[in-house]
């Protein structure tokens, strides 16, 4: 696959930030906080991590931002797919799997 372990981990980050952004435009906080929720408190995505990560989904053109107020009258950036962000999720969707079919295929090895 020629990837090291930084951009896998990158990547995965950012599909899953996407596929989080499928449900509806959210701000930073809100991603992270679903995130949480999906993965049952298994995945704990810091801000260090995140908003560069809302960065290059931006600089790719997979996603928007623009300031709202929030639910708790805040201004805060949210973040929403645009059409290629939504092309995008299947197809980074079925790159992660094959990745993911590769891993088992060598951790299955007797």
């Amino acid at each position: 696959m020629g990837t090291d372990q930084s951009d896998v981990l990158r990547g995965t980050l950012d599909l899953l930030i996407l596929k989080t952004l499928t449900l509806e435009p959210m701000h930073g906080w809100g991603i992270s906080a679903r995130m949480q929720q999906f993965s049952r408190g298994l995945l704990d995505v810091n801000q260090g991590s995140l908003y560069p990560a809302l960065q290059r989904l931006e600089q790719r053109g997979w996603i928007t931002s623009d300031w709202r107020t929030t639910e708790n009258n805040r201004r805060a950036k949210y973040y929403a797919l645009t059409t290629s962000g939504r092309r995008a999720v299947g197809a980074e969707t079925a790159n992660w799997r094959r990745y993911v079919e590769a891993v088992e295929l060598i951790l299955d090895i007797a």
